[in-house]
């Protein structure tokens, strides 16, 4: 295999503390990182850098792991527009608005699905985004959930059954038949194409009872729970999350001391999307507070076209910064590591050897300034599996 080196990087954020004692991001400064196929095998100083067969010069630029986005919906059809419009203009969000995409997914071919998910894949990685996850749940039938799955399965290894997404229309009379089919037939049509199992745990979607018997009988059959947690209101959706040992609960917008302390002393990283708060103007996280008490957390888009349809990790990155109390550091480790931790994997989320060589070149000299400069596209390359998959316009790459 070929190796390549990327030298002359500005700071290099690692998010491996033994490769630097003095920063919680293992921050090296005039650092040089080191490729072979797919791995990364030496990160430094770039004046020690090995020799190797291909050398990249990063201008002075800042590298950080590329991020990893554990929460996304993008096998949907259609858009909300109307329903964002009318929210803004005072409408509050409310679980239901899943129906109106329902609909148009069902109607959608699995050509179009598929298209759709490129889409906004493509979108994601431009920004810097290397490893995703994304659910089913806009079928709501044994057939559309399959073959949503399906779908994901061709574009990810990270996918999410999430059948339990509403009480499907064809059972509104039926909640009760409804959870019977999710933990039943659609289960076993969905589980060879999935590795998690998720719930709405919301008023209005699936209370702590039904939720329980969802991620049970998917564990069962070998999937692993994620969890829909206090995004509306409090409920029992953290503290079902920590008992069941899911890898994370996601939005943990409305939670109580008991809440924090549970997520604290568990394994479940708490995934918070402010996308979803930014789209919805609601109530935002207080991500300070979970932070202090100890526990793991991540930030996500929430992509999906109703309460939060962006795929960029950097706006996510500012806006927890901005709204959530989050510093810098902690929100670009949430959004990489933090994410990593939410699939439970470590190859991912971090630059060290032995990790997948995913990573993203930046124009600026610091990671302080995907919040410094919101909004500002200062992703400059990415590589991918050791690939460099997104290159600079032209003329920035002539800079190189």
């Amino acid at each position: 295999m070929t190796t390549t080196a990327i030298t002359n990087i500005a700071s290099l954020v690692t998010n491996d503390p033994s490769l630097c004692l003095d920063s919680p991001l293992g921050l090296i400064h005039d650092a040089a990182v080191v490729i072979e196929g797919d791995r990364v095998v030496w990160t430094g100083e770039s004046s020690k850098a090995p020799a190797t067969d291909n050398a990249v010069d990063a201008g002075g630029r800042a590298a950080i792991p590329g991020f990893v986005d554990s929460h996304s919906h993008l096998l949907f059809a259609g858009d909300r527009t109307e329903e964002f419009n009318a929210r803004m203009s005072g409408r509050p969000y409310s679980a239901g608005g899943i129906r109106t995409t329902v609909a148009a997914t069902r109607a959608a071919t699995d050509e179009e699905l598929s298209a759709n998910v490129v889409r906004y894949l493509g979108e994601a990685l431009r920004q810097g985004t290397t490893t995703f996850e994304t659910k089913s749940g806009y079928g709501l039938t044994v057939e559309d959930e399959a073959r949503a799955l399906r779908i994901a399965a061709q574009h990810t290894d990270e996918v999410t059954y999430l059948g339990a997404h509403i009480v499907s229309p064809d059972y509104a009379d039926d909640p009760a038949g409804y959870v019977d089919l999710v933990t039943g037939a659609m289960l076993d049509a969905c589980a060879p194409y999935a590795r998690w199992v998720d719930v709405f745990c919301e008023k209005g979607a699936f209370d702590g009872d039904q939720a329980r018997a969802i991620l049970t009988a998917g564990r069962a059959k070998g999937l692993h729970p994620r969890v829909h947690a206090n995004q509306l209101s409090h409920g029992p959706g953290v503290q079902l999350a920590v008992e069941l040992d899911a890898a994370s609960a996601d939005h943990c917008t409305h939670l109580t001391d008991a809440d924090v302390d549970a997520l604290a002393q568990g394994n479940t990283v708490a995934t918070l999307l402010p996308g979803a708060e930014f789209s919805t103007r609601a109530t935002w996280p207080d991500a300070r507070r979970i932070l202090d008490a100890g526990a793991t957390v991540a930030l996500s888009t929430d992509c999906n076209p109703g309460s939060s349809f962006t795929s960029s990790m950097p706006f996510c990155v500012a806006l927890a910064v901005r709204d959530m109390g989050m510093t810098p550091d902690e929100a670009l480790w949430c959004a990489t590591a933090g994410g990593a931790a939410a699939l439970r994997r470590t190859d991912i989320g971090r630059i060290a050897p032995g990790a997948r060589a995913d990573l993203v070149l930046l124009d600026a000299p610091s990671h302080v300034h995907l919040a410094y400069r919101p909004g500002v596209p200062l992703v400059h390359a990415v590589w991918q599996r050791g690939e460099r998959v997104v290159r600079a316009p032209a003329d920035a790459a002539r800079r190189l």
